[in-house]
């Protein structure tokens, strides 16, 4: 398919002759001035653009940094055909993005081969971009199918907590997104991959894999020595997918999943476990984990209780905002939870 140049220069001759040489090769759209040149862009996108520097009302340099700012066109390889010879303006345009300098008065040969140059160096970078995102794709797909397999294991075993994995999934979306709509600890969670955490939110209860089947599947309560015995899970969880770091690399899913494992049973009176650890001290992965992992607790059936309805759950919940929740969590979460109660009931 022959390749589009957008020519942008708004002295007439320099577009004349441009054109004539490039039009043996490629489809060109002159354009005299940067404001045309964005007018077209709206119809479609070229595989060039070849731009002027020294333009009236929007100068080379300008149009190129809304070019960059603007998603739909900063992959657009840029070349500045300019007469500036100067060091400095080279420079800047370089660091501004621009992918070379061809000086007028240019000679066809130049011209020809310049562009040739980056239209195929264009094209080697969008194929590996291709195979880069389809290879990421089949990671993700993978990573995906271990966690789901990994998760299953732990369940399978845990005869008293069938979907809770699923359940605690799916509130997290909720409450995630909704934190990042009410400007919620924006700032830390701004550099998360929120997809990545409500994946890696399904192995915190990972660590129940070495607790022992009479401890686990227990009908009745624990006794403190059994419930000590439990609470190692969230260690134990820790252990388990720091061993997979040390094996692979502190990926940004590993290190969330340690987060949640590790983290949500941590109170934000200090008063939690394994650790001990108070308010901020408490990894946010673990402080949002820790309202949905209570909440899905108490609206369950357990064999040593009945399940609370909804409304107590949250009215348990809120009773703990400040004691064994972080309260604006909490407050999320409450503004939330007629959401939660709708995906509940469509789950179960």
């Amino acid at each position: 398919m022959q390749k589009t140049i957008f020519l942008v220069d708004d002295n007439a001759t320099n577009l004349t002759v441009a054109e004539e040489v490039l039009a043996k090769h490629y489809r060109v759209v002159a354009l005299s001035s940067a404001a045309k040149m964005f007018s077209a862009l709206e119809k479609f996108t070229p595989d060039l653009i070849l731009l002027d520097i020294e333009m009236p009302e929007i100068s080379g340099f300008a149009a190129l940094k809304r070019l960059r700012t603007n998603t739909a066109y900063a992959n657009i390889p840029v070349i500045f055909l300019t007469g500036r010879t100067d060091s400095v303006s080279e420079a800047y345009g370089i660091e501004s993005g621009a992918r070379d300098f061809i000086m007028k008065p240019f000679s066809e040969p130049v011209l020809i081969n310049r562009v040739r140059y980056h239209l195929q160096i264009d094209e080697i970078i969008r194929e590996q971009t291709e195979k880069l995102l389809e290879r990421t794709d089949q990671l993700v797909r993978l990573q995906n199918g271990i966690v789901f397999t990994m998760a299953d294991l732990v369940e399978s075993r845990d005869k008293n907590t069938g979907g809770h994995i699923d359940r605690t999934a799916v509130y997290m979306k909720i409450l995630l997104e909704s934190m990042l709509a009410e400007g919620v600890y924006i700032d830390e969670m701004n550099s998360w991959n929120i997809e990545s955490v409500i994946s890696s939110a399904r192995l915190h209860d990972l660590g129940k894999i070495v607790i022992p089947d009479s401890i686990l599947n227990k009908p009745d309560k624990l006794t403190d020595e059994e419930y000590n015995k439990m609470k190692m899970h969230s260690q134990e969880g820790e252990r388990i997918i720091d061993k997979a770091i040390k094996q692979t690399g502190d990926t940004e899913f590993l290190h969330n999943a340690k987060m949640i494992a590790a983290y949500h049973h941590e109170r934000w009176d200090g008063k939690g476990y394994p650790y001990g650890l108070k308010e901020m001290d408490i990894p946010l992965h673990g402080r949002v984990m820790a309202i949905i992992d209570v909440y899905d607790a108490l609206v369950s059936e357990r064999p040593y209780k009945k399940a609370f309805t909804h409304e107590e759950a949250v009215d348990i919940i809120m009773k703990d905002s400040g004691k064994h929740f972080d309260p604006q969590v909490a407050d999320v979460f409450l503004k939330v939870n007629d959401k939660i109660k709708t995906a509940r009931e469509k789950i179960n």
